[in-house]
């Protein structure tokens, strides 16, 4: 099956809103509703979960369980993924609070940091180990995914690391962009040039940007 990166990221906030905002004696949602929530049009929510195989009736719409059952096979959902984040700093250890207990299947098991005082101690429930026993960790604990949040200046110096430790996967933080093998898979977020572009536009005379960060168009 083959699933854009923009449908797979809208599938995922479906998911999100289903499982975690949906009311939950509603057992059934219209296209249209999740198009409301979710800023969408009711078309392209429709054309998003005709890829999964699965079709609403025209009374009662979908049904929830089924749909997020359908969404959760498409993303592999059932697999469990263990997950490192390397950098165990002010932003690593807010991820680390914040995805302990969001998604069962997204483990974070271990973190790393060059720093010796924070080596070799648990950090939010999470063990930190030193970066020079990466390799040695991330095979016995099956770690695919890290998430980087070190500064930009050792961010391909680290990347380099992960990808001789096996690494399959990489968030990136860092407020650079990184070089990666093919085969890997990188998602980068600068989260401080997101905040200067919204900045940008409440002070800006042109107004708002003309394309929405959810804009549904692929």
């Amino acid at each position: 099956m083959s699933i854009s990166s923009k449908v797979m990221g809208r599938l995922t906030r479906y998911r999100a809103l289903l499982t975690e905002y949906f009311p939950k004696d509603k057992l059934h949602v219209f296209s249209h509703e999740l198009a409301t929530m979710m800023g969408f049009s009711a078309s392209q929510v429709r054309r998003d979960l005709m890829c999964l195989g699965y079709f609403g009736v025209p009374r009662y719409g979908y049904e929830v369980k089924e749909l997020i059952h359908h969404i959760n096979d498409v993303l592999d959902a059932s697999k469990v993924h263990h997950v490192a984040v390397v950098g165990a700093g002010n932003l690593g250890r807010a991820l680390m609070s914040f995805l302990g207990s969001r998604r069962a299947t997204l483990k974070i098991v271990a973190a790393f940091d060059d720093d010796p005082q924070l080596a070799n101690r648990l950090i939010n429930g999470v063990p930190c180990y030193a970066m020079d026993r990466a390799e040695e960790i991330m095979k016995h604990q099956g770690i695919t995914i890290a998430i980087l949040c070190v500064p930009g200046s050792a961010a391909q110096r680290v990347t380099d690391r992960l990808v001789i430790a096996g690494i399959k996967g990489i968030l990136n933080f860092a407020p650079v962009p990184i070089r990666i093998p093919v085969g890997i898979a990188l998602e980068e977020i600068d989260v401080t040039s997101a905040l200067e572009r919204v900045a940008f536009y409440t002070t800006s005379r042109t107004g708002t940007p003309k394309k929405r960060r959810n804009s549904p168009q692929e």
